[in-house]
């Protein structure tokens, strides 16, 4: 059982690794194009390079940084998706599984 001197002995150790870990997340590397899944997905890091007519439920101002599975702020220049686990994309990309963020 842990006392509650213990307890907080531990709370500076784990906020600590906490945010470690936060930083070791956003140095994750960008998804490259060439990737095999970002292929599969038709991702470009810029939404504008979209092949229109391969892909043609691309619309105009999608991108994953208004897409509901981008994981970072909408003004982030990058961030997580749940596509590419570990890896970041381009705010201004665009992939196949784009999907309206509500």
């Amino acid at each position: 059982m842990t006392s509650r001197r213990q307890f907080i002995q531990i709370i500076p150790v784990a906020g600590a690794a906490l945010v470690g870990a936060r930083g070791a997340f956003a140095q994750a590397a960008l998804v490259k194009e060439d990737d095999a899944q970002a292929k599969a997905l038709g991702y470009v890091a810029d939404a504008g390079k979209t092949d229109k007519a391969k892909y043609k439920q691309y619309a105009a101002g999608q991108a994953c940084s208004n897409c509901a599975l981008y994981q970072g702020k909408a003004a982030d220049a990058a961030g997580g998706c749940a596509l590419f686990p570990g890896k970041q994309v381009a705010g201004k990309g665009w992939c196949s599984a784009y999907a309206k963020k509500a």
